[in-house]
């Protein structure tokens, strides 16, 4: 059903240019605000909205990879499957353990990070947490594009032996 995959297409695109989006915020809102806590409380509520909203569009389109891909082949439908399970796990890792353990780890420094020493085991614990929600954003991101370049290459109906009459060719270079 080509509506169905224009749909998860759709959704999927916004995901990634939000995604993609976030990068040039993140930069700009640690390059603009006065103070790098201002940036990183921005950073870190527009992370949350997009890791949620990764982890809804996996699930989502997951469910909607159920509909009408009976002619599909299989083995696509379970790379794409197996994909957004990734986009799922790596924005719900990114949100409710990564971002959950970087809070944690600010609550104990009580005071701004930049009065943190940069051998501080905290402060070493915090930059290595946040390697840590880079790369799952990242692999959210890879997965999400391969999913994206999956659907719009799949071929719908039925398989048929395909003929090289002059017809055929009129119909496929709109002679």
């Amino acid at each position: 059903m080509r509506f169905f995959s224009s749909i998860r297409l759709m959704l999927l695109g916004i995901w990634l240019g939000a995604a993609c989006f976030f990068i040039v915020v993140a930069q700009s809102a640690f390059a603009l605000s006065p103070t790098r806590e201002v940036a990183g409380s921005l950073v870190n509520r527009t992370l949350a909205v997009l890791n949620i909203g990764g982890l809804a569009i996996g699930v989502l389109l997951i469910v909607l990879s159920l509909v009408g891909t009976k002619y599909s082949a299989k083995f696509w439908i379970w790379t794409e499957r197996f994909l957004l399970l990734i986009v799922a796990g790596a924005c719900a890792v990114g949100q409710f353990v990564i971002s959950q353990w970087l809070m944690y780890v600010r609550l104990q420094m009580g005071k701004p990070i930049d009065e943190i020493a940069a051998d501080d085991p905290l402060r070493i614990q915090f930059n290595s947490l946040h390697e840590y929600s880079v790369w799952a954003l990242m692999v959210a991101m890879i997965a999400a594009a391969v999913a994206f370049f999956i659907i719009s290459n799949r071929k719908f109906g039925s398989v048929t032996a395909k003929t090289t009459d002059d017809t055929t060719l009129q119909n496929d270079f709109k002679i």
